[in-house]
């Protein structure tokens, strides 16, 4: 008997002894690996935080023996998301805010800020997502309730696009605004010789300068509760558009301490001291942070009537919008940019503001090249100019969830002919072959299933319209998936080291409750992440 068992013992470690040793085996599954054939798989091994091995889910045991295995029961696994386009910090700011999305009148919004002070009742009374376009009456709100409730309190309430804000006399007496005067790229509403307490783009800044910085404290309880909501919709990458390097040099300090392990793509904000930093640094560049581009505004939103059209308003008729700096200043930006071989990422909404940048770009760039400039949102395209996104490789990096949260309106603003132009993902893609996708979070919802439905479907999360919206620019499910993982990354330069599951790639994956390659809407909408990995390691569990 002993004998027998001995020589049991002995097959195993013999039988044993071939196999290639991992980490971790995921099995059992539907795992899409987003590589240049989109093939499909069962299971993974990995090893060191990468993966080591890919296929069926009997070769990946045969072949490999790990100290754990996960049978992940016929789910299907993804790629860990990546959004293209977000405000990572500024989401975790949302956070310890009033939340005024959603809302369907100023009165709930006042509603709704008192009941937030009475929980936080020192400093700045900060609110952030009210949109008028979602009230009955469509009218910017004005100071004078404000100035009822909180007379000797600043308060500060962001638009949802960021690019607005009403604000109280409290807070207008703190930054010094006592009338209105004019600034380039920006509106200090005024009506009757009086302000109203309304600032649109460049005057909000006038005001949140004032704000005092967050402590060492606050930070750190930002980004933390910013990754927890995300690791929860299977994002493992974020692109954080426009920091400045106080806020990377803390990013760093996190991650040093294995705190923060959400992989971040960085964009610095337009500003000297951003320039001076990173130009003296250089690239940063490990492997969950990423610093090489730079965050530059053309204009304002739609919504606000910030965003610089070629041709007036069709709903205001006296407005065009404005661009945010002059053009010089866009020249030369995008000339240092280039000279020190960064990469140049422009916010831009209206059509003349993208026709603006485009041809500065065009003549910058000088033709086809991989330097991945990229035109943020590139919303309102006119006809005439969408070449200019093939002619010199430049990226557009867009939202789908704008196209439905706009819809409603979108129309108002531009007039029939001209929405055409507008949130024209499939005839954007089709100019460089691939087209990378986010949410602009905190402006839209951080999860990546509305992305992937309104790209698709282009419907709200109400399932409006029935038929879709301007269903000629919907993309395809591969598309929007390869949109959210690979193309994703190599908007970021990384699409050799994550965005797709394959050999000697980041171990970064979600396992879903719903295969959305294969779901209905409802499956889609409701879909839940069960579990996210970052380099090997579960970050979030459902149970």
């Amino acid at each position: 008997m002993k004998r027998l068992s001995f020589l049991l013992i002995l097959l195993f470690v013999l039988t044993g002894c071939g196999k290639q040793k991992a980490d971790m085996i995921i099995y059992n599954g539907k795992v899409y690996t987003v590589n240049d054939k989109f093939e499909i798989a069962e299971a993974m091994a990995i090893k060191d935080g990468k993966i080591v091995g890919v296929g069926t889910t009997d070769d990946i045991r045969k072949e490999f023996a790990a100290n754990e295995e996960v049978d992940v029961a016929g789910k299907a696994v993804y790629p860990g998301f990546i959004d293209a386009h977000a405000h990572f910090m500024g989401y975790g700011q949302s956070l310890q805010s009033a939340d005024l999305r959603e809302t369907n009148s100023w009165d709930e919004v006042l509603t709704r800020l008192s009941e937030f002070a009475k929980t936080n009742p020192d400093g700045w009374l900060i609110g952030r997502g009210w949109d008028q376009n979602d009230w009955i009456n469509k009218e910017f709100p004005t100071k004078e309730k404000l100035d009822v409730m909180f007379p000797n309190r600043p308060v500060l309430l962001e638009r949802i696009d960021g690019h607005a804000a009403v604000v109280n006399q409290k807070a207008l007496d703190e930054a010094g605004v006592s009338k209105s005067f004019s600034l380039t790229g920006g509106d200090i509403v005024e009506k009757d010789g009086k302000l109203t307490g309304l600032l649109i783009d460049n005057a909000v800044g006038l005001v949140q300068n004032k704000i005092p910085a967050p402590n060492a404290k606050q930070m750190e309880k930002i980004f933390l509760d910013a990754q927890k909501n995300c690791f929860s919709v299977g994002l493992t990458t974020i692109d954080d558009c426009g920091l400045d390097f106080e806020a990377v040099d803390f990013i760093e300090k996190m991650q040093a301490k294995k705190t923060l392990k959400m992989r971040l793509y960085v964009m610095l904000s337009d500003t000297e001291k951003n320039f001076d930093y990173l130009f003296k640094r250089g690239a940063i560049k490990t492997d969950r942070l990423n610093v090489r581009a730079f965050k530059v505004y053309a204009d304002g939103a739609l919504g606000s009537r910030g965003a610089c059209l070629l041709h007036p308003y069709t709903d205001m008729p006296n407005k065009r919008g404005f661009l945010l700096s002059e053009t010089k200043h866009f020249e030369e930006v995008a000339k240092k940019i280039n000279e020190h071989n960064f990469q140049m990422c422009t916010h831009a909404i209206g059509d003349s503001a993208n026709r603006t940048i485009l041809k500065i770009y065009n003549e910058v760039l000088g033709g086809k090249n991989d330097k991945r400039w990229r035109i943020e949102h590139a919303q309102v395209v006119a006809q005439a100019d969408f070449n200019l996104f093939g002619s010199a490789s430049i990226i557009p990096s867009v939202q789908p969830t704008h196209a439905t949260s706009d819809m409603y309106w979108a129309g108002d603003r531009l007039g029939s002919e001209r929405v055409k132009g507008a949130y024209a993902y499939k005839q954007l893609m089709d100019q460089n072959g691939w087209i990378p996708l986010g949410t602009d979070f905190p402006v839209e919802q951080i999860n990546p299933m509305f992305t992937f439905f309104a790209a698709t479907a282009r419907k709200d999360a109400k399932d409006f319209p029935p038929n879709g919206y301007q269903m000629e620019n919907a993309l395809t499910a591969e598309q929007a998936l390869r949109g959210m993982t690979i193309w994703a990354a190599k908007a970021n330069f990384e699409e050799k080291e994550k965005g797709s599951l394959e050999i000697g790639k980041f171990a970064d994956f979600i396992v879903l409750e719903n295969d959305i390659m294969k779901a209905n809407a409802t499956q889609i909408l409701q879909n839940k992440v069960l579990k996210t990995y970052v380099n090997g390691e579960k970050v979030y569990d459902q149970k």
